[in-house]
């Protein structure tokens, strides 16, 4: 008999048929039987029976147990309000003051971890020697009187209940899932039934299916915790389990609540003012002095009120179009105003003018704020009007005004612990603003929702094919002295609530947009919680949070505002007239014309308007625009003239997506985690190819999952960012993927300048290029406004020729920010590739001639060294030539040679004769002067001034011997043809 204690005297017999066996059991004086003793049933057999033994309270105390009995059949059960009385084996009423469930198990009271349950924390990383940590040890689902609360750290902690089921049942339970940094996991022994987040924050009831049999119940959560933020805790209460043979005891009520008859299913909460304690049948009034809430197990002290116990209000404007504040008392009221010391409700205030309706609406006759018909507009100051020809209203939600609290939004309260918490308004409008209320308690999120039904692009904007369907901006503030948080969510086709922006603390006035790029039903959601500490109490009921203005663009059934321009029909149409009609993607409306005209190429739809050619932004440096003109990327080319010279880089080997992981790192308690990085240089056709997803936040079911997945829980960048944990130590099934972050939505341009559109690439942070090609930088930008990035992020690849990389590369962050960025908004990577080397051309080689060898010579070509190319032209062939004995260099030298002794023969005769003449011209001189004759003064055979020679020639003072001779031979012809002249004259002629 498995899991009964029996005494050794009482052996059963067991038996094929029973008239073959006689009484299984000895007499026994029934007298000295022991009391301290509780019965239970065996398990089932094949044949469906079961006995009933006694098993002792404490092993060993007692000496006689009543013997074994055949018990009650398998199958059977008693009904709710009733149990099964094991002594007597009947089906009992409950007792007043206690409840059954008949075939089930509830559990909705936390004081302790109730009986059956364990807690299992692990944290299977090993220490440096292997040793186990053991820096779990106090880590564990705690009990908070209304709910369990999941550990807050990055331990794995599992909440387990073991359950035998004699028919097939199920498990219900309610819990609140706050935060999307931790994992939680619901499973039945090795099926996951439920993995991770299906609606953040909210509290949500989960039911499953069990089979019969023994089914292990886990419930586990783990910490994503890096960063070093504290995640907060899953809630866990109200687990019920049907399907179970039979109850043998009733469960008492818990503390607060009551039942009052017996034979009761379940208990109800003790009205406000009144208290009860476990197991009761009946509330307690509290004093005159204390107060409770409902469901309270005890009365507290009233405090003196104060201002933070009443809250104005605006009343709806009347007939005459006036408003007045009145004041109400936060409800429950708990405090007392009649003490010395107390803040009394201030009086009404006096009838104003009523502020205008918000844009889109009109004042009605009776004073009232109703929507304007579709195709007029309205500011909100003046009656509806009708949009002019060739405009059409501009559709959304717009609210600046809080007189009354819009139709499509809704406030509530949400407190796991507190289940009427839902009944309080959890936000009050204020006329210029909507604010969180006092609440019952300062761990309650305070909850304002607004339902948008769907998006829908006017014509005016459909040109524009980056993804936007519509965007929601608000205005807020908060003021906090505790550990508050705002947080921003959406509902997406009400499937999965997930959390957008989270702001803890006081925040001043400031703005935050969001996209929606996709076409759904949506619902928003504020949610402030003043404090996240267990206590239920109202400490900083002054810490609030502000929403000034909330705007949804394109909304299906919003309002208008204003009008909008429109491209019209073109006038070569058959229906030409003054209608909007859409613009192709990538065109923009002609101010002149309101016609469709498509931007030039290059260039890019920027903002949010297609109204003018202005709408098309020249696309950066070193970028291309798609052709539907929605973003700028790079064709994975560049060229860069420098030095009268032309580079052509080819980066195509690079455009595909790369996976950069950088760590690890550890948090406090050593859990491991890495930063993956993924990384698309110049995307894909234009489109962003990098996709980051979170697997911590992944929707339940495989319906769920089908597209909704991908749109929440993913995002498509040029560079995309994921923590990732892996298995290895951590004992989960998986690697959990999560804070998935767009760190390039957009391409800026790529250039060999270090500074682009404010952008910096900070070249000093990696090591100096030391090669004569320069680095190509690849700016990008992503606009999500973050808490730290007030402009959002935005990244830098410096693109570096490195011929000893291949043609993929590697891709690498800065040693110093060992995690890309040093300030959590620039991220810098340094990408060294064979492939960002230029292509090669004629001026990275040269030419190599060798020596004549048997009348051949042969050229070779080589590449310059080191080689800072690749691919482009290829390296000539080797070639040969005849060549002559005699050297090239030779023969000019001969030549030369030749030449400079032509020129030395010919100065030398041209000297020669130079010298002649001037001999010839001495002689004759030298001659005149020696003749017999009388002659004058040697002077007077002197040429006078103005004089030429007759004779060319002089010889020189010694004659030679041809001159002699011919200078005799004329003697004496001058002397037989002298003639006298005139006697006067003293001077000789010659003839």
């Amino acid at each position: 008999v498995r899991g009964a204690a029996l005494h050794p005297h009482w052996l059963p017999c067991f038996c094929l048929h029973d008239d073959h066996c006689g009484s299984p059991w000895r007499p026994v004086d029934y007298r000295s039987l022991c009391k301290d003793f509780y019965f239970q049933y065996t398990e089932c057999d094949s044949t469906g029976s079961r006995w009933r033994v006694a098993i002792p309270l404490d092993p060993g105390s007692c000496s006689d147990l009543p013997p074994p009995t055949r018990g009650t059949d398998c199958s059977f059960s008693c009904q709710a309000g009733m149990f099964l009385e094991m002594s007597t084996q009947q089906c009992t009423p409950c007792a007043a003051g206690s409840y059954s469930l008949g075939s089930g198990l509830r559990f909705d009271q936390w004081d302790a971890i109730p009986v059956g349950f364990t807690n299992l924390a692990s944290f299977l990383d090993l220490g440096p020697n292997g040793e186990d940590v053991q820096s779990c040890n106090s880590s564990s689902w705690t009990p908070q009187g209304m709910y369990l609360e999941s550990n807050r750290d990055e331990c794995t902690v599992s909440l387990v209940y073991v359950v035998h089921l004699e028919k097939q049942g199920s498990v219900s339970f309610t819990y609140q899932y706050p935060d999307n940094n931790i994992l939680f996991e619901f499973y039945v022994s090795v099926r996951v039934l439920q993995h991770g987040n299906t609606d953040v924050l909210m509290e949500t009831g989960r039911r499953t299916h069990l089979k019969s049999g023994t089914n292990i119940l886990y419930w586990r959560t783990t910490g994503i915790l890096v960063g070093g933020k504290m995640v907060k805790p899953v809630l866990l209460r109200n687990i019920q389990i049907e399907g179970v043979a039979y109850t043998s005891e009733c469960f008492p009520c818990r503390p607060g609540w009551f039942s009052s008859m017996p034979g009761s299913s379940s208990c109800q909460p003790c009205p406000s003012n009144t208290y009860s304690v476990k197991g009761s049948s009946s509330c307690t009034p509290c004093p005159e002095h204390l107060y409770s809430l409902e469901g309270w197990a005890e009365c507290k002290v009233r405090p003196p009120c104060s201002e933070s116990d009443y809250f104005q209000i605006h009343t709806a404007c009347d007939g005459e179009g006036k408003t007045q504040v009145l004041y109400r008392w936060v409800e429950p009221k708990i405090c007392v105003e009649n003490i010395t010391g107390a803040a009394e409700l201030p009086a009404t205030g006096q009838r104003e003018p009523c502020p205008p309706c918000n844009p889109g609406y009109y004042n009605s006759n009776d004073s009232t704020c109703s929507p304007c018909p579709p195709g007029t507009h309205s500011d909100g100051t003046y009656a509806c009007a009708k949009c002019p020809a060739g405009t059409e209203p501009v559709l959304g939600y717009e609210y600046k005004w809080w007189n009354v609290l819009p139709a499509n939004m809704k406030t509530s309260c949400l407190n796991v612990g507190n289940s009427k918490c839902d009944d309080m308004n959890g936000w009050e409008v204020a006329g210029d603003h909507i604010r969180s209320g006092a609440g019952s308690s300062d761990n309650n999120y305070l909850i304002l929702s607004l339902h948008v039904p769907g998006f829908k692009v006017p014509a005016s904007l459909s040109g524009m094919t980056g993804g936007e369907f519509g965007r929601i901006s608000f205005v807020f503030e908060t003021l906090c002295s505790a550990d508050c948080e705002l947080y921003f969510m959406m509902d997406v086709n009400t499937k999965s609530t997930t959390v957008v922006e989270s702001w803890e603390g006081s925040k001043e006035k400031q703005l935050f947009s969001h996209s929606m790029t996709r076409n759904a039903s949506v619902t928003y959601t504020w949610a402030f919680q003043r404090t996240n500490h267990a206590l239920d109490v109202r400490r900083y009921v002054g810490d609030v949070a502000k929403i000034y203005s909330v705007s949804v663009t394109n909304v299906v059934d919003g309002v208008a505002s204003a009008c909008r321009a429109c491209a019209l029909v073109p006038q070569n149409s058959q229906r030409a007239g003054s209608s909007c009609v859409p613009c192709p993607a990538g065109f923009y409306i002609d101010r002149n014309t309101n016609r469709c005209q498509e931007c030039p190429p290059n260039t890019h739809l920027a903002g949010r308007h297609t109204y003018g050619e202005d709408a098309c932004i020249a696309c950066g440096p070193g970028s291309v625009s798609n052709k539907e003109h929605s973003r700028c990327f790079s064709d994975c080319s560049f060229t860069l003239t420098e030095n009268n010279r032309t580079l052509t880089f080819d980066l195509s080997p690079m455009s595909d997506v790369v996976s950069l992981t950088v760590g690890p790192s550890f948090t406090s308690k050593g859990t491991k985690y890495l930063h993956l990085f993924n990384v698309s240089l110049c995307g894909h056709e234009g489109r962003r190819a990098a996709v980051c997803t979170d697997n911590v936040t992944d929707v339940s079911t495989k319906e769920d999952r089908g597209d909704m997945a991908q749109f929440v829980n993913s995002v498509d960048s040029f560079i995309c960012q994921s923590t990732i944990i892996p298995t290895d130590g951590r004992g989960f099934r998986m690697v959990i993927s999560s804070q998935s972050v767009s760190l390039a939505d957009t391409f800026m341009g790529a250039t060999v300048e270090a500074v682009l559109g404010g952008v910096s690439a900070e070249p000093g942070l990696f090591p100096d290029n030391s090669r004569n090609v320069p680095d190509i930088n690849f700016f990008y930008r992503s606009t999500q406004v973050t808490a730290s990035c007030d402009q959002g992020r935005s990244s830098v690849i410096i693109v570096r020729c490195n011929p000893e990389k291949s043609e993929r590369g590697e891709i690498s962050v800065p040693s110093s920010c060992p995690a890309g960025t040093c300030d959590g908004c620039t991220f810098h990577f340094l990408w060294e590739s064979a492939s960002a080397c230029p292509r090669c051309t004629r001026d990275d080689y040269h030419r190599i001639e060798g020596a004549c060898k048997g009348g051949i010579q042969e050229t070779l070509f080589m590449w310059n060294e080191p080689k800072l190319c690749i691919k482009g032209v290829s390296l000539p062939p080797p070639s040969s030539s005849p060549c002559e004995v005699i050297a090239l260099w030779l023969k000019m030298g001969l030549g030369g040679g030749a030449f400079v002794a032509v020129l030395l023969v010919s100065l030398t005769f041209y000297f020669w004769k130079k010298n002649k003449r001037l001999e010839y011209k001495y002689s004759r001189l030298v001659m005149s002067a020696n003749k017999e004759c009388e002659l004058p003064a040697a002077d007077s055979c002197g040429l006078t001034e103005g004089e030429e020679p007759d004779d060319d020639v002089v010889y020189a003072q010694k004659p030679s011997l041809l001159g002699k001779l011919r200078a005799i031979a004329n003697k004496d012809r001058e002397s037989s043809e002298s003639v006298q002249l005139n006697s006067q004259s003293d001077r000789w002629a010659l003839g």
